[in-house]
């Protein structure tokens, strides 16, 4: 079946059962209620109170809440209000950093025009685009906005640009021809897209599809199919809460069954299990997740980088796959004169001068051929066109100026089909006829050659020489124009048939250029282990020739094009993805796949993107990256981190800044988790040996909570070390519980254990169980407190020192103010269940507390002095 741009006028106006005069008002109201109106249909979103309840959905929470319970029923009040509180506010935090609500398909019913012109009864009238249906004749003019799919019945030299849904950052010249073969949606150049712009001249089109059927609708529909992914810590986490609410509820039975075993009263069995409980769960765990990943945020915001999903920070870290648009990402997005051939030479664009009459023609032919203008420094028009001006800029001269002293006086403006511009002026007092167009076609019409040395005949080997030229600055990625002129008559009369007999000027060669940053930055990528692939609208010849001298393309490598990439299985995919550095003309199916075929390796892919047809593969990727100054709205909302520099080069630097935060996280894990284990560790051994129960409920809470909390947030704030980009990606599929991890988790926990019970022996023999419980929670606190020092970096404290995180400092020194206010205000007494502790037992404390610090700093120092 036929696509609508290979069906002719007739046959098209036949099955939508419409004619050139437009539909009667009657018949659009019946399409109206039979297709719908042209809006984007919106997917179903979460409430506010859906997601708060599914953050009770953590085995975690549900140990502590039964804890709570527990301690409610045994009368211990105050540990069932602070258990619940820590419980309530972990489901607040959680439901305020919810960022899943899918706002892309209201930015994308926003690109639609609110009004449109449209031929009704016979008539040009204008309606609200969500009226208009297939079968309306659509008027386009320069400035209106396309507000449904169509087909171009009638053309007056239109110019669409499409960068939004292709990619592709030069305006598209249409025509109102049947294609008879299939080609991409790009290459459509009888069709107008909804959501596109028109930049130059005016058309008449039958309108095609509405709402969800329209491109823009299958990308929608695209958005609302694909799935949002888990990050690698995210999978991290889910694995080690699983695994450590089994373990917990396997040794709190045992603790249990062992109390009932020792006689214990069931309800004081079951306070020991609780407070095992409430010692092993890390209750501010993802409290400190969540704001070291802000303050990775915010480091980020600093560089650039602007980080929608808190989660994503982390996941920066084991990216090991770009994706990235080449127009605005790796380029800057503005057409920029390269290089000039003129009598067989190549001249820069500053090399030109106005006391060379052969640089002055070309130079008139240039501003004057041209519809574009520059104002407050902002090109309008045509980029190609308004490069041109800037050309001229470049020797000083102004093209209003020019234009001032030489009024226009015909014209016949650029068509697709002529591949040629032309206007008359008076040169010198001369009627002279200026032409600008395709290499090719220009040569056929020239049988002169304008040359230093004066004009004579133009050759076949100079049309050789030419075409060579045009040839070598093709493969370089430039696109080329060549200027032509011819002196008439007074009395000539501009037309079609003036279009020969020209004489050649010269080519010119413009190009979007490279970022300065983007060569350095793509060989950074490929030092961290990254690999940076470009998928771009463009032509294949220009993207390769772009890649090429920034360095994505090397020896060896491929480029394909969306239509080469349609015609392969999953499994040639597959085999060649390793290879391919460019994807040239793709579509946004296109671009879904390509991500998916890397995810499929493995690897955490970031996907980079400014238009309509980027949103769902940005939606899909695990990183998408969206850009600031040139981005769509559904860009950004699809995206995940939106760079404000619209900057290739800021990627990487955000990669440095993800590895550091999964760095920070970890070691705050770190702490939490050894420090809870000589938590675990006290009770079991309590358990074990017969003794009363060393910890209340809410001396384990206090810690975890307070004390434990700011030292965890200080190890997050630590800035990072040289070399973070020369390391590999992370393993996404490596857990945080390595063997390697755990081993120095057990043996930092069972060192504060150790002075942690040695603390309670010392209070049992000399005052009883309320001041052995005392100098426990005592010593347990402190050491915890000196542990924050520790676990800042696999370096020794004398090798960090402070000035780097004086943070660390900071929040031990807050974590020591707030134990000494528990252990001797009076007031407190009560409420953290301790006793007064005299100057002898204090020394034993502070003395044992500092013990498991000074054992790990100096295995530290020795290994640094070992390297």
């Amino acid at each position: 079946m036929n696509e609508w741009y290979q069906k002719s006028e007739a046959e098209i106006l036949k099955e939508l059962h419409t004619q050139k005069e437009g539909l009667s008002s009657e018949k659009a109201s019946e399409l109206l209620k039979e297709k719908g109106e042209n809006i984007l249909e919106e997917g179903r979103k979460k409430s506010t109170v859906e997601v708060f309840a599914e953050q009770f959905k953590d085995l975690l929470v549900v140990i502590l809440m039964a804890a709570a319970v527990i301690s409610m029923l045994s009368g211990n009040v105050e540990s069932t209000i602070v258990i619940m509180a820590v419980i309530i506010l972990n489901a607040v935090l959680g439901t305020v950093q919810h960022e899943k609500a899918q706002k892309s398909l209201a930015s994308l019913k926003s690109l639609s025009s609110p009004n449109a012109k449209v031929m009704r009864d016979g008539k040009k009238t204008e309606v609200s685009s969500r009226e208009v249906v297939p079968g309306d004749i659509l008027i386009l003019e320069a400035g209106d906005m396309v507000v449904a799919d169509g087909r171009i019945l009638n053309n007056y030299s239109l110019q669409v640009n499409e960068s939004s849904l292709t990619g592709e950052s030069t305006n598209v010249d249409k025509e109102d021809g049947i294609l008879e073969i299939s080609v991409p949606l790009a290459d459509r150049t009888n069709m107008v897209y909804s959501g596109s712009l028109v930049t130059y001249g005016r058309a008449v089109v039958v309108v095609t599809d509405t709402g969800m059927k329209t491109e823009i609708g299958k990308i929608a529909s695209l958005m609302n199919a694909t799935k949002e992914k888990k990050t690698p810590l995210q999978v991290s986490l889910d694995q080690f809460s699983s695994h450590l609410a089994t373990v917990i509820m396997a040794i709190c039975g045992v603790v249990f069954l062992l109390s009932l075993y020792r006689k214990m009263p069931l309800l004081d069995s079951m306070m020991f299990a609780v407070a095992l409980a409430v010692a092993a769960i890390p209750e501010a765990l993802s409290s400190i997740v969540t704001i070291v990943q802000a303050m990775g945020t915010q480091r980020m915001a600093k560089e650039n980088a602007i980080i929608k999903e808190l989660k994503a920070v982390e996941s920066l870290g084991c990216v090991s796959v770009i994706c990235s648009d080449k127009t605005g990402t790796l380029t800057l997005n503005k057409m920029t004169v390269q290089e000039i051939y003129l009598d067989n030479q190549i001249y820069k664009p500053e090399e030109l001068t106005l006391t060379n009459q052969l640089h002055r023609y070309l130079l008139y032919d240039a501003v004057l051929t041209n519809d574009s203008t520059i104002s407050d420094g902002k090109g309008i028009g045509d980029p190609t066109e308004y490069a041109l001006l800037e050309m001229a800029g470049k020797i000083s001269v102004s093209h209003s100026t020019i234009r001032d002293l030489m009024h226009r006086l015909e014209e016949i403006p650029f068509d697709s089909g002529r591949k040629l511009m032309s206007t008359k002026y008076k040169l010198h007092g001369v009627p002279t006829i200026l032409t600008k167009g395709a290499v090719d076609v220009l040569l056929d019409r020239t049988v002169s050659i304008r040359t230093s040395q004066g004009i004579r005949e133009l050759t076949e080997a100079d049309k050789e020489d030419i075409l060579k030229q045009n040839m070598m600055f093709s493969e370089n990625g430039l696109r080329v124009l060549a200027f032509g002129y011819k002196e008439v008559e007074e009395s000539h009369v501009l037309s079609l048939h003036s279009e020969n007999n020209f004489i050649f000027l010269g080519l010119i060669s413009m190009v979007d250029p490279p970022r300065e940053e983007s060569k350095a930055a793509v060989a950074d990528a490929k030092t961290a282990g990254i690999r940076p692939v470009m998928i771009t609208g463009d032509h294949k010849i220009t993207a390769t020739a772009i890649a090429k001298q920034i360095g994505i393309f090397e020896e060896g490598d491929i480029a394909v094009t969306g239509a080469e990439l349609d015609a392969m299985t999953n499994q040639e995919l597959d085999e060649k993805i390793v290879n391919i550095s460019v994807y040239a003309r793709v579509s946004p199916e296109n671009k879904i796949r390509i991500v998916d075929a890397w995810q499929r390796r493995g690897n955490i892919v970031s996907m980079t993107g400014d238009g309509v047809n980027d949103a769902p593969a940005l939606k899909k990727a695990d990183i998408g990256v969206a850009m600031g100054i040139t981005g769509t709205e559904v860009s950004k909302d699809a995206a995940s981190m939106i760079l404000s520099d619209d900057n290739f080069a800021t990627i990487i630097k955000a990669v440095a800044n993800g590895r550091n935060v999964y760095r920070n996280i970890k070691n705050a894990i770190q702490f939490l988790l050894s420090g809870n284990m000589a938590g675990i560790f006290s009770v079991l051994y309590t358990s074990i040996m017969a003794l009363p129960i060393p910890f209340a409920p809410v001396h384990l809470l206090f810690i975890n909570l307070l004390t434990d909390s700011l030292p965890a947030i200080a190890i997050g704030m630590e800035p990072a070390e040289h070399g973070l980009l020369s390391q590999k990606p992370r393993d996404p599929k490596e857990r945080i519980l390595t063997k390697e991890f755990m081993t120095k988790v057990m043996i930092q926990g069972s060192l504060i254990a150790v002075s942690t019970m040695t603390a309670f022996h010392f209070g049992l023999r000399q005052s009883g169980e309320a001041s052995a419980s005392t100098m426990a929670f005592a010593t347990l606190t402190l050491a915890r407190l000196f542990h924050g020092f520790n676990c800042r970096s696999r370096h020794s404290i004398f090798r960090l020192g402070f000035k780097g995180n004086w943070y660390s400092l900071g929040s031990f020194v807050f974590g020591f103010a707030l134990l000494s206010l528990v252990l001797f205000v009076p007031v407190m007494e009560k409420l953290f269940s301790v006793t007064s502790l005299t100057g002898s037992q204090i020394g034993i404390v502070y003395g044992l507390s500092i013990i498991p610090t000074a054992i790990i700093q100096l295995s530290k120092v020795i290994r640094d002095i070992g390297k």
